[in-house]
């Protein structure tokens, strides 16, 4: 059954939608060009060495190319292997704390949870940092549980630590150490610490964590001629305490806001976390019991509360994104998962068994709910004629854009016509779900309704998938790189407007360095400034000259910064080659005819100047 959910979910994906803008992209062509460079070590973006990142995610991806091919199945195959890998791990640790049943809900949360499936849609290495820190806390506990705890055991919980800081650095170490840490002092079991082979351990963690680290510092050091310290400087200091102080250079991310942060968590393990306040129940609450008279059971959930708090109290005080909180859902899936064992292994008129009713009424109130609202949508959006740009009806707001959501900020009431059959789907698949859940709750059938639950779920995510399907010309451009991959001659030059992250589609895309007008900041800032970094960073006036040349160049905007884009450009020296989402391709050339675009006029841009926007090209 764990397979079965995972295929259902995970696979469809794989092959569509193309990749996006900024992260997504921006990683896959750090793998693609490690494998280009054959070198393993120090990552590069665009030619320019890429240093904030720690490199087993690229080894997995890289890796997938050189067996697969540079594709985008391939670039999302290790996140979904890390899903899966992350529900096996579940049901072992739920199944060892709460029983078989136990361990079967734990995997179905992960894998039906909505927060894991958005963060694995875009090449960030979260899943796996979920993946090692839940196998690191399941091998703590059974090596707790032992008397005198396994070799194996002890040897297992430090390499899947050294996993977890090559997968993103010091929070690898730090989750799991604070956890473990907190935990036994709140146990009054410190001296268990010792039990653990510290040393051999220890031994076993620096051969596995530390080569890469010593490497990448003597091929990255220090430039006199830029203002950087060389890797170690940025990759610890700068990229891990300065972020988290909030302070990194350049700062070039947005911060969640502290409640949304919280309320995000709970979005994050929909539905179930209707039955997380029953569960958080079962974590012991009187602190005189946590040091004496605890079951097995009861220091189960007092470790799993203490993984959920420490993580969100980590973010509490740091910069933040949307996916942050992400380590603590393995925490609460585990605490839902044992209520739920609880729950139906409980005579009918039990405290549980009620608290499974009132949380199952409360689901179907919501469902309900949503399915009205969707349907009241779906009255007031009109369908759009074929071809439409979604760009063409959205309101943008660039300044939500350094959140990993920012552009869902971007949707309207009308806009949803673009969207009728993700909501049909989102809207019918809750009502019914929630409405079986609740008959056989109150028939008894728990077993059955959680599966019901999990059902309704792979379909709500099957809506999630087209509608991001739908939305994606507008967060990625691959559609406008292939177009310029057509028509690219050796001479020609692919400029973005600004940062690279913004159009890095069309590096990945065509295969091509590209360059940025005023954009020598954000993730390509730092490698700049090595001697053997590409010239490809563009001002004004190098810029002019350019575009004035006799080659021609791929100027790629978005359509609501072209009059400041433009500055200092003769407007009978700009033509239309393709837009979509909201972004445009300028040339300094017309195009044969018969171009991406065929012959004759082209649709307007409102936001152009009106000579931009005429028939020249």
């Amino acid at each position: 059954m764990i397979l079965v959910t995972w295929l259902l979910i995970y696979v469809p994906g794989l092959s569509r939608p193309g990749l996006l803008d900024d992260a997504d992209s921006v990683h896959a062509e750090a793998s693609r060009e490690m494998l280009l460079n054959n070198d393993w070590v120090t990552l590069h973006v665009n030619g320019i060495r890429y240093l904030e990142k720690a490199p087993l995610m690229y080894w997995a991806v890289a890796a997938s190319f050189k067996l697969f091919g540079v594709g985008e199945w391939q670039v999302r195959l290790p996140l979904a292997l890390g899903v899966l890998g992350m529900m096996w791990c579940a049901f072992l640790f739920g199944r060892r704390a709460f029983g078989s049943e136990g361990g079967l809900y734990a995997a179905l949360i992960m894998g039906t949870a909505p927060g894991i499936y958005v963060f694995t849609r875009f090449m960030i290495p979260d899943v796996w940092v979920v993946v090692w820190l839940t196998a690191s806390i399941y091998l703590f506990w059974i090596a707790y549980e032992q008397e005198s705890p396994s070799r194996w055991v002890c040897w297992g919980l430090a390499v899947t630590v050294a996993l977890n800081v090559l997968t993103k650095s010091l929070i690898g170490l730090a989750f799991p150490a604070m956890i473990i840490f907190v935990f036994l002092l709140i146990t009054g079991e410190l001296r268990k610490l010792a039990k653990l082979r510290l040393f051999s351990s220890a031994v076993v963690f620096l051969a596995v964590a530390v080569p890469w680290h010593i490497l990448a510092a003597v091929r990255n050091p220090a430039e006199p001629t830029g203002p950087q310290k060389g890797f170690l400087w940025f990759y610890f200091w700068n990229e891990q305490f300065m972020r988290y102080l909030n302070k990194r250079v350049p700062y070039d991310y947005g911060k969640v806001p502290l409640l949304i942060f919280y309320g995000l968590l709970l979005v994050w393990i929909v539905p179930w976390c209707a039955f997380l306040l029953p569960a958080l129940k079962e974590i012991p609450g009187r602190v005189r019991a946590w040091r004496t008279g605890l079951d097995q059971r009861q220091r189960a959930n007092l470790l799993l509360g203490t993984w959920a708090v420490l993580i969100v109290a980590f973010f509490s005080f740091s910069s933040r994104q949307e996916y942050y909180s992400l380590p603590a859902v393995p925490a609460l899936a585990l605490l839902i998962a044992g209520w739920l064992q609880r729950e139906s292994n409980s005579p009918a008129a039990s405290r549980e068994r009620r608290a499974g009713r009132i949380a199952s009424t409360v689901m179907l109130i919501i469902g309900a709910a949503v399915f009205i609202a969707t349907m009241a949508i779906l009255w007031q959006a009109r369908p759009f004629p074929p071809g439409t740009d979604l760009g063409d009806v959205l309101t943008q707001h660039p300044g939500e854009y350094k959140l990993s959501l920012g552009h869902m900020q971007d949707l309207t009431i009308e806009s949803f016509g673009m969207f009728r059959a993700p909501l049909w789907v989102l809207g019918v698949s809750l009502l019914a779900g929630t409405a079986l859940n609740w008959i056989l709750r109150r028939r008894g059938q728990v077993l059955k309704a959680n599966l019901a639950l999990a059902g309704m779920m792979v379909a709500v995510l099957f809506a999630v998938y087209q509608g991001y399907v739908i939305f994606s010309p507008v967060i990625s451009s691959k559609t406008l790189a292939l177009e310029i991959k057509q028509q690219y001659k050796p001479g020609e030059t692919i400029v973005i407007y600004h940062d690279y992250e913004f159009g890095s589609t069309l590096n990945f895309y065509t295969g091509i360095p590209v360059h940025m007008l005023n954009g020598r900041r954000a993730d390509l800032w730092f490698g700049s400034f090595f001697p053997d970094a590409p010239k490809v960073f563009e001002d004004d006036e190098s810029f002019a000259r350019l575009w004035n040349s006799p080659a021609r160049v791929y100027f790629f905007i978005e359509e609501s910064d072209a009059e400041e884009a433009l500055r200092g450009i003769d407007p009978k020296t700009v033509f239309v080659f393709v837009r979509s989402g909201g972004k445009v391709i300028l040339t300094n050339h017309p195009m044969q005819m018969g171009g991406p675009a065929g012959p004759g006029p082209h649709a307007q841009l409102n936001s152009l100047p009106a000579s931009v926007a005429s028939d020249d090209y």
